[in-house]
């Protein structure tokens, strides 16, 4: 249907000043395992996932979005993705070449037109994963990320142009005007999303649950530990996809998720979305309603990585 040469989502990198209790969140809270851990960096997968990492924490001065990662089919691929992006401009952070991380594989990284860094990468070696089991209230996956843009007009175009992402759906007010942008790379209604932000920042990170009781499962463990919960639990209708938002110890804000929508991508016609309209935020009623707080919190610090690539 195009020459979409990204396949999937792999992983999204953080740096954090407080590494120790970052690590402790997300593998003793949040539900990842500690694949490879090393002096200041940690690894952490999820237990469903055949990508050897979902996020990576690194130990910095300060909190920032190290990259996103995503997926190609094959090395030549890379190599056709970097080629094109610097024909048109799109500065290169790395040439293409064996990776350093766990898994190797092939891939290079560049600067999105804000400022962050992206990795795209093949041949990476499938981690030995398992069937998360029934009760098991833990990520199977890493379902997408959402970024905060200025322009987010600009940034939809350069995911569409440079990278061929579709667009599934929009959200939009009366009051605001369009908000938020939600892209594809397969099948699935959305692996990255554009919000409209005052600042480049991340948004937040969304983890895939087994099913709808596991999901609960989990959203009811941080809210009785105490995690501060921003929004839900709810059920959006862009993307039909369930919600429970939480703040990181650094402050970031992670979801968990279940049954995001599959889409028949040769029929697919985007939506644009009243999210003025609370059956659009939330389709169930049960969330708490969207507020300048839920807002606010989404915003997230802005981001000190931008224009400066992470030294590993």
């Amino acid at each position: 249907m195009n020459d979409r040469l990204i396949t999937h989502l792999r992983h999204v990198d953080l740096a954090v000043p407080d590494y120790d209790r970052q690590l402790e969140f997300y593998t003793t809270m949040w539900g990842l395992s500690p694949e490879t851990t090393d002096d200041g960096i940690a690894f952490l997968a999820a237990a469903g996932s055949p990508e050897q990492y979902s996020v990576r924490l690194r130990k910095a001065e300060e909190k920032r979005l190290d990259l996103i990662a995503f997926g190609a089919e094959t090395p030549a691929d890379v190599d056709s993705m970097a080629e094109r992006l610097a024909s048109s401009g799109v500065q290169l952070v790395t040439e293409p070449g064996t990776l350093l991380t766990p898994g190797a594989g092939y891939g290079f990284r560049f600067f999105d037109i804000d400022g962050r860094t992206v990795e795209i990468s093949a041949d990476v070696a499938v981690r030995k994963h398992r069937k998360v089991e029934e009760g098991e209230s833990i990520p199977v996956k890493l379902s997408h990320v959402v970024v905060n843009s200025p322009n987010p007009e600009k940034t939809v175009a350069f995911y569409d142009e440079h990278l061929n992402f579709s667009l599934s759906d929009t959200l939009s007010s009366p009051h605001m005007g369009e908000v938020m942008w939600f892209m594809r790379t397969n099948r699935y209604h959305h692996s990255l999303a554009v919000a409209r932000g005052p600042h480049v920042a991340l948004h937040h990170a969304s983890f895939e649950m087994r099913g709808l009781d596991e999901y609960m499962r989990g959203t009811g463990r941080l809210m009785r530990a105490g995690v501060e919960k921003v929004w839900g639990p709810g059920r959006h209708m862009a993307g039909n996809n369930t919600f429970s938002y939480f703040l990181d110890p650094h402050g970031n804000t992670i979801e968990y998720t279940t049954e995001l929508e599959e889409l028949d991508e040769d029929t697919w016609h985007p939506h644009i979305y009243d999210f003025s309209d609370p059956e659009v935020t939330d389709q169930w009623g049960t969330a708490n309603p969207m507020s300048e707080f839920v807002a606010k919190q989404s915003f997230n610090d802005p981001d000190r990585g931008v224009y400066v690539a992470p030294p590993v």
